[in-house]
């Protein structure tokens, strides 16, 4: 049995990811932000399925959290599958975006990267087989106005996929990021109506939670092996 970690693992993609690994038999730890409760509630829905699941939570902006949470995980196991997930957005025009704005959006998507994966990389490269799921997004593909931030921060982690996979190739480790479109979630509700959504996606619909965590999981299954350093958009045929 694998052990997983999902990042952000209680919001409306995240659990969709927790239910599909824990569907594949691994061993789902969902992690939450400041909302406990709600990876704690998952994770026994997912235990009385049969499932084998434990929630956490930590700020994966705060360095010394992160060290000290990831430390005691990995006590138990490598953690060889890692959907980095938790992302937040913070919209507002670039010309009236405050530092914060900023700052807030990079250091959970970029520097909680680094802060959540650095430290687990040695004992998953130690057990020669790993998966990594980075979730970036459609603007970082295509831009969006009011995002410059978050576009900026996705792109980036784009980039770090890349040079990470170059890395970790020869040692059973793959590293893939996973760029959705239009999902309808907690994040997009009321962004988003039925009219602007036929006008920008081909196939007239937004995307499913439940679709993007199939994709999670094909790319942390044995079948992904040959898979690494991609940029994969599920966004139907926005770009």
């Amino acid at each position: 049995m694998k052990r997983a970690l999902v990042t952000g693992g209680s919001g409306s993609i995240g659990s969709a990811i927790c239910r599909v690994l824990a569907a594949q038999g691994h061993h789902v730890i969902v992690h939450a932000n400041g909302n406990l409760a709600r990876a704690e509630a998952l994770a026994a829905e997912l235990c009385t399925q049969g499932h084998s699941a434990e929630a956490i939570a930590f700020d994966v902006t705060d360095t010394t959290a992160c060290e000290t949470a990831l430390a005691a995980i990995v006590e138990a196991g490598a953690v060889q599958i890692l959907v980095n997930n938790a992302g937040i957005h913070d919209d507002g025009v670039f010309a009236g975006m405050d530092h914060g704005q900023w700052s807030r959006v990079v250091d959970v998507s970029l520097g909680g990267f680094f802060n959540v994966t650095q430290p687990l990389m040695l004992p998953m490269i130690r057990t020669r087989w790993g998966r990594i799921i980075n979730m970036s997004s459609v603007a970082a593909i295509a831009g969006n106005r009011g995002q410059v931030n978050y576009a900026a921060a996705k792109g980036a982690l784009q980039s770090a996929t890349r040079a990470l996979s170059l890395e970790v190739a020869s040692r059973g480790v793959t590293v893939n990021a996973v760029a959705p479109g239009i999902i309808t979630s907690e994040m997009t509700e009321g962004v988003f109506d039925r009219e602007m959504i036929e006008r920008m996606v081909p196939v007239k619909r937004a995307g499913t939670t439940d679709e993007v965590a199939a994709l999670v999981g094909f790319l942390s299954s044995d079948m992904a092996a040959y898979i690494t350093g991609q940029i994969i958009s599920i966004n139907g045929g926005m770009i």
